[in-house]
């Protein structure tokens, strides 16, 4: 096992699944049982889920919202994920803990550093929802900090697309993956990986990146294992 500790960041689209809106019970329970397979190998696993299937403030502002409350409806439809998540892992014998970034009891414990840690150790998937609690800042960013507060191995991005391309490879047929990348070069490349502010915290914090595609079952724990089947981004 390559990897004590990891922090898994989930796309709120790929929950769709091939629903086109809210949740896909096949994907989601997919995804536990991916997840459940590395917590019996021992991965300590922290995971920070996105709220696109359900509402995004950013485009929620462009239509007329306050951009302040576009974000923190943004942030609730993160808790909804977290706790469908949940479910799921609890469903197929999985303990989880659900912690929010604002005050949400009994819906989940306020989120903290040492209590993650703590849970953790003690066996639990942990699941880190509202993003950083803060409007102005996507999860992409959250799931960064929560990986350096976490002391994280790695930050995993599980995506639809199985790595990082020299463009869109659902756009340019003639796109190219990298096998390994570094941030400044993504910076330099203006490749949508994730946003500046999220691509910065890991460079400047040496926090590495791999994006790979979950939505393929049994991913997760290649991954884990060390096949490289997607793009690690190295500081």
């Amino acid at each position: 096992m390559k990897y004590k500790r990891i922090l898994l960041k989930l796309s709120g689209e790929s929950l769709m699944g091939e629903k086109g809106y809210g949740i896909d019970e096949n994907r989601l329970t997919d995804y536990a049982r991916q997840i459940g397979e590395i917590a019996d190998m021992g991965v300590e696993i922290c995971i920070v889920i996105g709220g696109g299937n359900i509402f995004r403030g950013l485009s929620g502002s462009q239509k007329g919202f306050d951009r302040v409350k576009g974000d923190q409806m943004g942030m609730l439809a993160t808790v909804i994920n977290s706790l469908a998540l949940c479910s799921a892992l609890n469903a197929i014998g999985q303990k989880c803990s659900v912690l929010t970034s604002v005050r949400m009891e009994p819906i989940g414990e306020l989120y903290g550093k040492e209590k993650a840690l703590r849970l953790m150790k003690d066996g639990n998937i942990v699941i880190i929802a509202g993003g950083t609690g803060n409007p102005y800042f996507t999860t992409d960013t959250a799931c960064v900090l929560r990986a350096i507060e976490t002391e994280a191995d790695i930050l995993f991005k599980g995506t639809r697309v199985d790595g990082i391309y020299t463009a869109d490879p659902e756009k340019d047929p003639n796109a190219k993956k990298f096998s390994e990348i570094r941030f400044d070069e993504i910076l330099e490349r203006r490749l949508r990986v994730m946003d500046l502010t999220a691509i910065t915290l890991c460079r400047e914090n040496g926090m590495p990146l791999y994006v790979f595609d979950m939505d393929t079952s049994g991913n997760l724990k290649k991954v884990i294992d060390g096949e490289n089947i997607g793009t690690k981004v190295i500081p």
